[in-house]
């Protein structure tokens, strides 16, 4: 019997849609899942394609052409753990081993370590796009060694999205760097929705806007420089009748977020990095907030608010201009989170020295990640100008586009606070914003009050030289 060109290890959504892509692409693949009713569930759909499927880990690795080529899509954490380990005596040095799950990214160092030891290959792979994405072409970040990327380039750049012709797949860097540059996509991606939903509650409160008003709105904000993946779908979302009741679905859903924890780490990486990602945070602690909801709902009984609404009614032209400068706003602000989460990339790469290329990272992520976003290619051009850029803040033509858009941005923020409308992650994008463009902070008197209390020790602005006061 011939030999399978690859090898998929969990068959839940992610792992069966990615099976079946890698197949349409003609390569032979073998499946394996812990229960079985998964892998005879996806035989039955690819009754047409060249996929095995296989009942044990012996059989499933015998199934497979040397060097032997797997795929973990398995639940990131312990799951990986207990599987490595289990594959570990099947296999023989030069094999590889691909963890396209959404592993911490220092998990993923010591597995390259460790599977280096046996000389076993080792790859932890970003994969962003959800089960359309996994389905039909996601973003593909691969991390380890280069031997291991050569032995699965084309089979990862051929399952990927492609923007005009070209794979959203290129290798990021060694052990953790496709996991840590996966990681951060999500944090943005976290912080790019929590922005849209600031603009939809402000709007909404302000305005008074309905369903059908939101989908014209995100329907033309996607015709214009905020065209991406979000707001497209954003528009459609607000198009959905509820079966049931006849109203529109997104008015039925209750206002409380999940997630499954990439965001988090996002925002625990930039404290132990040294980086401020106040938005991307600023959005994880809205959706911890958001589940606090009936303590949220005694608040709002007994918690005063500034008690100013919003005056009764706008005319069209006023209404107009307020939702051009929430635009504006929007723009800007997601300026500042993508900046935050290249700036984290970069640092991550200096303490790593993964050797990551930010550029060929905004390529890849213009199709099939959920950040997806015309945007990117001015993130592209920004690090093809010059390489080394600091913050994307400097590059001219997020200079250029924050300075034009921030007085609507401050106003329109002015005005969520004067109506006490929740909006962390436009503040927090503003503050960081203020903040960075300082050349002066008020750091003199908190290294002041350190030495005070804790002979901190302080330097000068006049003299070279550590000092201390008795205060």
């Amino acid at each position: 019997m011939a030999k399978q060109n690859v090898g998929l290890i969990g068959l839940a959504v992610m792992g069966k849609n990615l099976a079946l892509n890698i197949a349409d692409h003609g390569y032979s693949v073998s499946v394996y899942n812990r229960s079985r009713e998964k892998t005879d569930s996806l035989l039955d759909e690819a009754r047409d394609k060249s996929i095995i499927g296989t009942y044990s880990l012996d059989e499933f690795v015998n199934s497979l052409e040397k060097p032997r080529k797997i795929i973990l899509m398995v639940k990131a954490g312990k799951a990986v753990d207990e599987m490595i380990e289990q594959l570990l005596p099947l296999l023989e040095p030069g094999d590889l081993l691909m963890d396209g799950g959404n592993s911490n990214y220092l998990d993923t160092i010591e597995r390259s370590k460790r599977l280096e030891e046996h000389n076993i290959l080792y790859l932890g792979t970003g994969i962003s796009g959800g089960e359309e994405g996994a389905r039909f072409g996601p973003a593909i970040m691969p991390g380890g060694s280069h031997e291991a990327y050569k032995m699965m380039e084309n089979l990862l750049k051929d399952v990927s999205a492609k923007v005009d012709g070209d794979p959203c797949c290129t290798y990021i860097g060694k052990n953790g760097a496709g996991h840590f540059v996966k990681m951060v996509h999500n944090g943005i991606e976290y912080a790019d929705m929590q922005l849209i939903a600031e603009a939809y509650s402000i709007l909404k409160q302000v305005l008074g806007l309905s369903p059908s008003d939101f989908h014209e709105i995100f329907a033309e904000w996607n015709r214009g420089e905020l065209n991406s993946y979000l707001i497209e779908i954003t528009a459609d979302i607000f198009t959905k009748k509820d079966i049931e009741t006849g109203n529109y679905l997104v008015d039925m859903i209750l206002d409380v977020a999940g997630q499954k924890g990439t965001g988090k780490w996002t925002g625990q990486i930039s404290l132990e990095l040294g980086v401020p990602a106040p938005t991307i945070a600023a959005a994880v602690y809205e959706r911890y907030i958001s589940t606090m909801k009936e303590d949220r709902v005694a608040a709002s009984r007994t918690l005063a608010g500034h008690g100013k609404l919003p005056k009764a009614s706008y005319s069209k032209e006023e209404a107009n201009k307020f939702i051009e400068s929430v635009r504006r706003a929007l723009y800007a602000s997601k300026i500042c989170a993508y900046a935050q989460g290249f700036g984290l990339m970069r640092a991550a790469d200096m303490q790593y020295e993964w050797g990551l290329n930010l550029g060929d990272i905004a390529r890849i992520f213009r199709g099939g990640c959920i950040i997806r976003a015309q945007f990117l290619n001015k993130i592209m051009e920004a690090y093809a100008r010059k390489k080394d850029l600091v913050n994307l803040l400097l590059a001219d033509y997020f200079k250029d586009a924050v300075s034009a858009y921030q007085e609507d941005w401050r106003d329109v923020v002015a005005t969520a606070i004067y109506h006490g409308i929740p909006t962390p992650a436009f503040m927090s994008a503003l503050a960081y914003y203020d903040s960075y463009r300082s050349a002066e902070l008020p750091m003199n008197l908190i290294q002041a009050q350190r030495d005070y209390f804790g002979a901190h020790t302080y330097m000068r602005k006049d003299k070279e030289g550590v000092f201390h006061t008795n205060w």
